[in-house]
């Protein structure tokens, strides 16, 4: 369905409740018309800004930063206190179960391939084929099923219920998303999980676009298995984790092979005797991120502390940015499912006879508005979603609210769609490598990169 109104609707004021504080809030960027403005960070499902608290956090560890789990010098011991402190502030994140180990990855890819490399021999994987890819594509061979995307919530249990009984004996694995990096819609996790228990499978759960805007608490959705990002949750240093039952990890030759997952180490002559440390450190060969597992585990603690004022600002936004959204001439909302299903902060949209690509650099260079243009990491379920709006659009503009969103950034995201979409442009555009830029872009970038 379309959604236009030929005229502007005006928007009420909007009382948003105050969040944590996010560094960047006040970055001014320059336009190719000349001026500068407040930068409006509309791409929170890609990367989230760095919490003020978080940035705090690394500053106070940072001399005291030294290497973890070897030096018996001080500095090295107060990183390792760090290091497995966060382990603690995660499990507290997720509400984890006392058994559930805590491994560190770079981030959610990182994570779900690690799990890949350690299921059992001929274990079945049954995933829904709308997946971001980094759940989508570790899984291989003969024994992975992927599911079409039903078009409603209800109709998915009957789908893994189907998928799951022609399943093979022996271990499987389900593969869910909390929520939708394309749409924001949440996923049955919990209906689904009772699905694949009277199966007797396990479950994992891609956190990654969840863990930002809602609680997860993997005891009340009974997965095994919980994935996320520290650069989805305000906390842009590089870690990630897998959190969960330990005996698949443990029965796994180590992810890497190196330092830290080794516990003694002899020569034999024509080959090398290991013995592998046990789940954690197993798959944790190398030097850690200390200062990225610190970063994730702040983020961690300072969203917990401030769920209800979260959910409620983000709430207040997303219900005005679909309803300014809807004023836009030609503009198509993607849905995975039919009905108005409960979301985080993403919206995903095309607006006929509009390339996404070209409108995304003029809402950039002509309004100093970021945000996604593509296949967002979902081709499958972007190209589903396309054909069912209709149209000739090749990708979609998506729209992602989070804790440095305000009432400004949204209602200047509609007027500029608005202006592109019935005035056109102030600027030309030409394609780049096939990206599109402004022609003789005047725009300097700032000088710590001159």
């Amino acid at each position: 369905m379309t959604l236009a109104h030929s005229h502007p609707v005006p928007q009420p004021r909007t009382a948003v409740p105050a969040v944590p504080a996010v560094v960047g809030a006040d970055l001014r960027v320059p336009l190719v018309t000349g001026e500068r403005v407040g930068y409006a960070n509309l791409d929170h499902a890609a990367s989230a800004p760095c919490l003020e608290q978080v940035r705090d956090a690394v500053d106070e560890l940072l001399p005291w930063y030294a290497s973890v789990h070897r030096g018996a010098g001080f500095a090295s011991k107060v990183s390792t206190r760090v290091h497995e402190q966060a382990r603690a502030s995660v499990r507290r994140f997720l509400n984890a179960r006392d058994g559930d180990a805590v491994v560190f990855t770079r981030n959610t890819t990182d994570a779900l391939n690690l799990l890949a490399r350690s299921l059992p021999r001929h274990a079945a994987v049954v995933l829904f084929d709308t997946e971001h890819h980094a759940a989508l594509l570790p899984w291989r061979g003969p024994n992975v099923q992927r599911i079409a995307a039903p078009r409603s919530a209800d109709a998915a249990a009957p789908a893994l219920a189907e998928a799951l009984g022609r399943c093979p004996e022996g271990p499987r694995l389900v593969v869910l998303t909390g929520a939708s990096n394309v749409t924001g819609e949440l996923w049955p996790v919990a209906e689904l999980a009772r699905v694949a228990r009277a199966h007797g499978a396990r479950v994992v759960l891609d956190a990654a676009q969840l863990a930002p805007h809602r609680p997860v608490d993997v005891r009340e959705l009974d997965v095994d298995y919980t994935v996320l990002s520290g650069h989805k949750i305000y906390a842009p240093f590089g870690s990630g984790v897998l959190v969960g039952r330990s005996d698949w990890l443990q029965a796994a030759e180590p992810y890497l092979a190196g330092g830290g997952a080794t516990r003694r180490v002899t020569d034999h002559g024509d080959h090398l005797g290991v013995s592998w440390s046990a789940v954690p450190e197993r798959h944790e060969a190398g030097s850690p991120n200390v200062v990225g597992v610190h970063a994730l585990a702040v983020a961690c603690d300072v969203l917990s502390r401030h769920w209800e004022q979260t959910v409620e600002h983000e709430r207040v936004l997303l219900e005005r940015l679909r309803s300014g959204l809807a004023t836009v001439p030609g503009l198509r909302e993607l849905t995975l499912f039919d009905g108005d299903r409960d979301r985080v902060g993403v919206v995903s949209f095309t607006v006929g006879g509009h390339d996404a690509g070209y409108l995304a650099a003029a809402l950039s260079a002509e309004h100093g508005i970021g945000l996604r243009d593509g296949a967002f990491c979902a081709h499958v379920a972007v190209g589903r979603l396309l054909d069912r709006v209709g149209g000739h659009e090749q990708r979609a503009l998506r729209a992602s609210l989070g804790l440095g969103s305000t009432v400004e950034h949204v209602d200047r995201l509609v007027a500029a769609l608005r202006s592109l979409v019935l005035d056109g442009p102030r600027w030309n555009y030409v394609q780049v490598d096939g990206r599109w830029e402004p022609e003789n872009d005047p725009r300097t970038p700032p000088p710590f990169l001159s």
